[in-house]
């Protein structure tokens, strides 16, 4: 009986509790006990003003002009794959062969479209202030309406055009969070004060905007209580795993990190600014160069990105067993025009396209994509005992130290290198000196390619490279869990396992290396939100709860105390 209480128990407290995954294209929300989550386009339309300013987010990362010299590198990253796959063997030891993209050219300069529907869709007329979710795309491009996203490769999108301050972006989430809450979940917000929120956040993060955030969840929407959670974390947590590098590629972002027992090292992590939309773009480059039939097709129209985007998903493999043209079709839908049907002829593009991770020189048709990390917080006035604060008394007591030990035997001195006075802060990724302190290097950046550019396969040896134990290191090469929505291609976990494999240094190789695509057997897009809403209703993450009376007492002091990272 007992046992039963506490479930019904638990289960009441699982249904109280939001789980909020914000990403740059999609947002999950859903309460902890729900089996999968609310998932929609993460967009906010609003109508523009008399004589207001006209912007639109794409729905696919921009094309930039290609130079001749952009080409001509995009074109040599182009064939490096192609011969790489040229060398590849089929599963049943065959040599892979690849139809000439002339002869698929050929084919598809010769299809015509197949009327399926004579009769012209319509748009639906909207009159609303504010539109969410997908009904942005299906407004009318005539009607007078801003879209936004409020995350743009995988933070928030904060600009200098219209609708780009920290406070409108603040505004657009409260007002699509706030929305989903009434409609979809029909939670009265009169009620939220009796439920509480856990937002999921990206590993490498701002800590302004987490400031922000929190403001927004306990002082604006109003929650009882909430706590942030880092992704790969999360997903760890949603992955039944205890240890993991975590690969998370979404449609705008890719980041690796280690995590161990729900802690991710902060000189582990990395974030580079390409993602599935950039594939998307590279797949559409590699499908012109076979004479694309649709010569109309526009990736800065948001229903020809959507076709792109399904493309993608429906051509695109890394399976060495599928060798030649392939034929398929589809259909373009718009408003306003009939439907048409196109047959087309595709080959080895549908492999180079997800492969472009491994050789991201083929994104530069998206402009520059730089690798970020976690950088030193430089302080806030709210919190006195920052980590400035502390790295500056550490480093005073090292001093000390140093002036106190100057008379002892030279053997039983303390050398400490010029320069490297720095003091770690984040106990948990560094490993004890003789003065029992912690040392933290300044943050260093990863070594990126000739075109300034950091493939996937190198992020995750150097992220794993940065762990601060060779048994870290090991246990890191054995279990690689690839998360997100941008990397679902049939036999990318095995090319990855390969890529790892021939570059894992000798003495970290284990008896046996998993690389994790499908955890559980759930929507790796959905792994993050899920490991939130089991460690949400864990007895030891009451804990973690920050109360709206806590925020406005205490205020950004308190996350350094009750996050389940180091602040």
């Amino acid at each position: 009986m007992p046992v039963f209480q506490e479930s019904c128990a638990e289960q009441v407290q699982a249904q109280t509790i939001i789980i909020i995954h914000p990403g740059s294209k999609n947002l999950r929300i859903g309460r902890a006990s729900d089996v999968n989550p609310i998932t929609i386009l993460n967009a906010i339309a609003r109508k523009r003003k008399p004589n207001g300013l006209v912007y639109q987010d794409p729905f696919l990362p921009p094309l930039v002009p290609r130079s001749k010299e952009l080409t001509q590198a995009m074109e040599e990253s182009r064939l490096q794959i192609s011969l790489t796959l040229q060398s590849c063997l089929q599963s049943d030891g065959r040599r892979r062969y690849a139809t000439p993209p002339q002869q698929i050219a050929a084919f598809n300069r010769r299809s015509t479209p197949k009327i399926e529907s004579p009769t012209a869709n319509e748009y639906c007329k909207r009159e609303e202030e504010v539109i969410i979710g997908d009904d942005v795309l299906n407004l009318n491009p005539e009607d007078k309406y801003n879209i936004h996203f409020p995350f743009k490769r995988g933070d928030l999108n904060v600009h200098n055009g219209p609708g780009g301050s920290l406070r409108a972006v603040l505004a657009d989430l409260k007002t699509i969070w706030e929305h989903i809450l009434t409609e979809k979940m029909d939670v009265p917000l009169k009620d939220l004060k009796h439920y509480r929120a856990v937002l999921i956040i990206p590993d490498i993060y701002n800590r302004w905007y987490l400031k922000e955030l929190t403001t927004l969840l306990l002082c604006e929407i109003g929650f009882g209580s909430c706590f942030l959670l880092q992704d790969h974390v999360a997903a760890t947590f949603g992955a039944g795993l205890g240890y993991a590098c975590v690969v998370d590629l979404g449609e705008e972002k890719t980041s690796v990190s280690c995590v161990e027992d729900g802690i991710s090292h902060r000189n582990t992590r990395v974030r580079m600014d390409y993602g599935g939309g950039d594939i998307t773009q590279t797949f559409f480059w590699l499908l012109q160069k076979s004479a694309f039939p649709y010569k109309n097709c526009d990736p800065s129209n948001r229903f020809d990105a959507q076709l792109l985007d399904q493309l993608k998903c429906d051509f695109c493999h890394v399976d060495l067993n599928i060798c030649g043209s392939q034929e398929k079709t589809f259909t373009v839908t718009k408003s306003r025009a009939p439907s048409e049907s196109y047959t087309i002829q595709v080959g080895d593009e549908c492999l180079i396209a997800p492969l472009s991770l491994f050789q991201p020189e083929l994104f530069r048709l998206t402009g520059a994509h730089g690798a970020h990390i976690q950088k030193r917080y430089t302080g806030d006035s709210e919190d006195p005992h920052d980590e400035s604060y502390l790295r500056e008394t550490s480093r005073r007591g090292i001093k000390e130290n140093l002036e106190q030990n100057s008379e002892m035997p030279e053997e039983s001195t303390i050398s400490v290198v010029p320069g490297e006075d720095e003091v770690v802060v984040d106990n948990v990724d560094s490993t004890p000196n003789a003065l029992n302190t912690r040392e933290l290097d300044a943050p260093k950046d990863f070594v990126v390619g000739p075109q300034q550019l950091l493939g996937l396969d190198h992020a995750v040896l150097q992220s794993i490279d940065r762990c601060p134990t060779d048994d870290l290191k090991r246990k890191m090469y054995s279990c690689i869990l690839v998360v997100g929505s941008g990397m679902k291609f049939r036999g990318i976990g095995t090319w990855l396992h390969n890529r790892i494999s021939l570059q894992i240094p000798y003495m970290y190789r284990a008896e046996q290396m998993d690389v994790i695509t499908m955890p559980k057997d759930i929507d790796p897009g959905m792994t993050a939100w899920k490991g939130a809403a089991i460690l949400s209703c864990l007895e030891s993450a009451q804990e973690l709860w920050i109360g709206w009376q806590e925020w406005e007492q205490i205020g950004v002091r308190i996350l350094r105390e009750r996050a389940p990272f180091m602040w």
